[in-house]
């Protein structure tokens, strides 16, 4: 009784819910075909459950320097699907950064490491 349920409380407060991930069928599609190892990645691990981490992806936004240490780690809040008009996949990741100011992710020197 007592022990599953500490177990249950504990495994329940370490959760992180699944990233929402807005798209269409068309965009299916073409993730489907042109998604790349490294973002068919992303997207089966945030949205998913996960437990124990501070949040998704929160080992890559700590090496890219993105966390203000003693702050909350940047949040990522979904991921979007679309196609664009030359018939491309077009693959967003929306955060939400309270603690980590714009000019941190638009620092030249680091954009172009995101390029």
């Amino acid at each position: 009784g007592i022990p599953i349920f500490l177990a249950g409380a504990a495994l329940k407060y370490a959760e992180i819910e699944p990233v929402p991930c807005i798209s269409t069928p068309a965009a299916e599609r073409i993730f489907e075909d042109k998604a790349t190892e490294i973002i068919a990645k992303i997207k089966q691990d945030v949205t998913r459950h996960r437990y124990g981490d501070e949040a998704h992806l929160d080992t890559t936004v700590k090496k890219l320097g993105l966390v203000v240490p003693g702050k909350a780690y940047p949040q990522l809040i979904e991921l979007r699907e679309d196609v664009t008009e030359e018939g491309e996949l077009a693959f967003t990741m929306v955060w939400q950064s309270l603690d980590t100011p714009y000019k941190m992710w638009a620092e030249d020197k680091r954009r172009k490491r995101y390029e």
